[in-house]
């Protein structure tokens, strides 16, 4: 089987018994050795395959190793070229390192420094190659972070973010679920200043109590059982850009006290850790709750005012209608990766109508299937709107058909089962309808052996 992580290192050089002891010290699992003997070989070579490495000398039959270089580069611009020569010399050097060497060794080699050198190279291009991936992500991350609505208050929600990208202070997004409010985030982030740094996201929701301390702050080795290593914490890989924190008030209590420590103090401490590291970090929190209701009870103040230092409510999409239009061809062009699809004009007026519980979110969900299962030219998203609202059941009781009374958990299993079924399996709003916690509803549902949408 051939390993496809396997690097190439291509050896040019006209001295045979060379070129064999350097691949026999060389050549293993992770390393493939190839070598030839001219400048010609050498640019064919590098033209059929991709070569990763080249230990190129400066003097050849048909050439100079210089003057090969620049085709080298051309066929595969990510190789690293180390120069040889048994006749080193400071003109020889400015040669090298004006034709792109990655390094410069002199005859006779030492085969550990040779083979430090080699694995510098390839340790290199493995950072380069997470280094292209990462800014590739950033640019589509950054292409993506695009509002749209230009209806109801939706102009004040921009102007703001425009005002918010401006500045470093915290932010607090307010909002119902499927609003979008993690993409306003990443259009703050990425209008931004540090626009180039990490945006690195948590859902407080998402992760049990006793593991969101790890996660944010990062631990020691041995801070706690089955910490075999030291680990950097999301504060720490955000250093320097952004950190969002969705569902903050799902945030313990006794974690908010140290959230508020890094905001005023700019310092983290590992848990199990005694030192205090500094981080630069632009907080934006996200909300779907009324957290005023829940001040000095399940949300401190002194936090809440720190977090609010700029806020922006996003409107459910049911209060700007008019810019459905707009939003499906905006998804419908994200989801087809640019191809242009229309919506007839019914249709359009269909989806405008329905008032979207689950906001914008549930209208990508729609458009999404209605793609999916697209039989013809004509597109009917509005069909799925139909069955996804048509009765379900009757409202649960607390009589059982035989005119029985009906047990406490018998009750509670119905309501919850039909509360998630009439909002589509929306976890936050069925909590907010039924009164309860999101992490007590999370705790029932996993009693009870749901399975809900989100």
């Amino acid at each position: 089987m051939v390993n496809s992580s396997r690097r190439t290192l291509l050896i040019i050089d006209d001295e045979k018994p060379f070129c064999e002891a350097v691949r026999d010290y060389l050549e293993s699992e992770r390393l493939e050795v190839l070598y030839v003997h001219t400048s010609a070989d050498g640019a064919r070579v590098c033209s059929e395959r991709r070569i990763d490495v080249v230990l190129l000398d400066q003097k050849l039959p048909d050439g100079e190793g210089h003057a090969l270089a620049p085709g080298i580069l051309e066929k595969n611009e990510q190789a690293k070229i180390i120069f040889i020569t048994a006749f080193p010399s400071f003109e020889n050097a400015v040669a090298a390192v004006r034709a792109g060497a990655f390094d410069y060794l002199s005859k006779p080699i030492d085969p550990e420094e040779l083979k430090m050198m080699v694995e510098s190279a390839m340790r290199t291009l493995d950072l380069e190659q997470v280094e292209q991936l990462q800014n590739y992500t950033r640019e589509k991350e950054r292409d993506s972070a695009v509002i749209v609505g230009k209806h109801g208050s939706f102009p004040e929600v921009i102007r703001i973010v425009d005002m918010a990208a401006t500045t470093k202070a915290p932010v607090l997004i307010s909002g119902e679920t499927g609003t979008g409010k993690n993409l306003v985030a990443k259009s703050i982030h990425y209008k931004g200043s540090n626009a180039g740094s990490a945006f690195v996201s948590i859902n407080c929701a998402a992760i049990p109590e006793n593991l969101i301390e790890a996660e944010l702050f990062g631990y020691e080795k041995g801070a706690f059982t089955g910490a075999t290593y030291a680990k950097k914490g999301l504060f720490e890989m955000a250093d320097g850009g952004t950190l969002f924190l969705d569902e903050i008030g799902e945030m313990p209590l006794h974690l908010q006290s140290k959230l508020l420590s890094v905001l005023e103090d700019r310092t983290v401490r590992r848990v199990g850790g005694t030192t205090v590291r500094p981080v630069f970090v632009r907080i934006i929190a996200a909300t779907n709750a009324d957290l005023e209701q829940v001040l000095g009870k399940t949300f401190r103040k002194d936090l809440y005012y720190r977090l609010s230092v700029i806020r922006i409510h996003i409107p459910p999409l049911k209060d700007h209608r008019e810019d459905v239009p707009e939003l499906c061809s905006h998804i419908m062009s994200e989801i087809t990766s640019g191809k242009v699809t229309q919506l007839p004009k019914e249709e359009i007026e269909k989806l405008k109508a329905y008032d979207w519980p689950g906001n914008v979110r549930e209208l990508k969900n729609i458009l999404e299937r209605a793609l999916l299962l697209q039989r013809s030219t004509y597109l009917s998203p509005s069909q799925l709107i139909e069955r996804s609202t048509a009765p379900v059941k009757m409202m649960p009781t607390s009589v059982s058909a035989d005119g029985e009374l009906k047990t406490l958990e018998k009750a509670e299993r119905e309501l919850i089962e039909f509360t998630l079924s009439k909002l589509s399996g929306n976890v936050t709003q069925s909590a907010r309808a039924l009164g309860l916690s999101l992490s007590t509803l999370k705790r029932k549902i996993k009693e009870y052996g749901f399975t809900p949408r989100s």
